[in-house]
């Protein structure tokens, strides 16, 4: 996604969740506004999350409550904010209306749909944490994990989208991590983060809170530890050698997601 694309995703998205008082962005409100339909139905459990639908001159938008989308709950408000990007943003709203964007899952992985995937995925991150008012709810205050415990509940959103939410324009770099089974799925930094990669590229670092989790260490799990940058990061560099970070680890069954951060 270029950065021209990223600004006017923003600003649309921004505008607006800024038409409404409320704290947490209130999409029913919206869908009421704009007179869209929306479906939460039960579409099995291997299918979508979402889906938009343009037939004889309506949008039609399905949620599958099969996958966790229930009315309201983070998951489900997510999901809905993402269905609303396909409606707002002009080049998806034209091609699903001229037949040139065909309706497809949100949870699809084919190649010509990832870009205006993560077009959504971003209109929706700004729809429900708008920028203005994210940061101003954070303030000065020095980065801890209850920050995004304040913000998540504030803004009806999983502690996974207000992290990556942080990550871009929060007052402090972070990098939040997410495995399964002691092996890496994914990752993502600040752009300021002073780190890139670690140690070992799939497999959890090692003395990390998440790696005793997935060795069967679960007492306590839900906390704050101090880790050392030489034993986690790649590339670190010898006035580094003695830099050390913080992890939180949030773990639930076979998963678990962690952020590090600087004091």
């Amino acid at each position: 996604m270029n950065s021209r694309n990223n600004s006017k995703i923003k600003k649309l998205a921004e505008s607006i969740a800024l038409l409404y008082e409320d704290e947490a962005t209130p999409l029913e409100k919206i869908i009421e506004d704009e007179d869209l339909d929306v479906f939460y139905d039960n579409y099995e459990r291997n299918t979508f999350d979402g889906m938009t639908v343009y037939d004889e001159g309506y949008f039609y938008i399905h949620i599958n409550i099969d996958r966790g989308n229930i009315m309201g709950s983070d998951r489900g408000r997510f999901t809905l904010a993402h269905e609303l990007g396909h409606y707002y943003i002009e080049n998806h709203r034209i091609g699903l209306k001229k037949g040139l964007l065909k309706p497809h899952p949100s949870i699809c992985n084919n190649e010509q749909y990832y870009l205006i995937e993560r077009e959504a995925d971003y209109f929706a991150s700004c729809l429900l944490m708008p920028e203005l008012r994210f940061c101003k709810d954070i303030n000065n205050r020095k980065f801890e994990f209850s920050i995004i415990e304040d913000l998540r509940y504030k803004y009806k959103v999983s502690r996974t989208a207000c992290l990556l939410r942080f990550a871009d324009i929060g007052n402090q770099p972070i990098m939040v991590l997410y495995a399964e089974n002691n092996r890496i799925k994914w990752k993502y930094n600040s752009k300021d983060f002073p780190f890139k990669y670690f140690i070992y590229d799939d497999l959890v670092p090692k003395h990390t809170v998440m790696e005793d989790y997935f060795k069967g260490h679960k007492d306590d799990i839900f906390k704050t530890e101090v880790i050392n940058a030489i034993e986690c990061f790649k590339y670190v560099k010898e006035e580094d050698i003695g830099r050390h970070f913080y992890e939180h680890c949030i773990s639930y069954k076979n998963k678990a997601l962690s952020v590090f951060w600087e004091d």
